[in-house]
């Protein structure tokens, strides 16, 4: 890895969370649904996925302005909501088919490995654990070090930097819209995996679309960037 302040010339990836490195997409809309529950509030399934991969806290701002109006009450909301969210994935955890493989196939070619998430960092800690690849990511980027979410590149221009890889040099892999956009923003190659929730139609704007993460290695990634 690069000294810090220092663009290396390495190849480098940055995997998104939800979506990439774990199928997340039933746990997180069935927790919004228990929060709603709870606090009286409603969220349709077409608000899930116009929102979806965007902070919770901006998710909360933009549904409901006219019943949280203070930043304590976003902040308690947000916090329950992740609570849940954590209750349902641990109980029944799936990681994304070929995200374990790919991750290590990755390492082992020598790309420097970075997360860039709008997860709190609980979630992402969560996933990597379970994963039992936390060890490999020399970056791991939450939505407690961002003001801005995606389609903001903030996440990804701050995971580039500290694995000290030039934004030119990096390939972002992302299930989301908000997160292909994100990433082109940042100067960045973008792969979409068409995971739980998502369609090739809303995807068309990555560089390469995959049904599944078994379809990429570092040969693929190595090839992108050069493209």
């Amino acid at each position: 890895m690069a000294e810090c302040g220092q663009m290396s010339t390495d190849l480098a990836v940055i995997f998104d969370v939800d979506g990439v490195l774990v199928d997340s997409y039933n746990a997180h809309y069935q927790s919004w649904q228990l929060l709603c529950r709870e606090r009286g509030l409603e969220m349709t399934h077409g608000q899930f996925i116009a929102t979806f991969g965007r902070t919770s806290r901006e998710i909360i701002k933009e549904l409901w302005p006219d019943r949280i109006t203070t930043e304590a009450a976003v902040a308690e909301h947000d916090d329950r909501k992740e609570e849940l969210y954590r209750g349902l994935l641990t109980s029944d955890f799936l990681a994304l088919d070929g995200a374990v493989e790919l991750i290590d196939d990755l390492h082992q070619a020598g790309f420097p490995l970075a997360v860039g998430s709008s997860g709190p960092p609980e979630n992402v800690g969560l996933v990597l654990d379970a994963l039992d690849r936390r060890d490999v990511f020399g970056g791991v980027v939450t939505g407690d070090d961002v003001s801005r979410g995606k389609p903001d590149p903030q996440v990804f221009l701050l995971g580039a930097e500290r694995i000290g890889a030039s934004p030119a040099n990096c390939v972002v892999i992302e299930d989301a819209p908000v997160g292909v956009t994100a990433a082109h923003a940042a100067g960045m190659k973008c792969v979409a995996v068409v995971s739980t929730g998502r369609v090739r139609e809303k995807l068309d704007a990555a560089d390469l679309i995959v049904d599944t993460l078994r379809e990429l290695n570092a040969d693929i990634i190595r090839g992108l960037i050069s493209s």
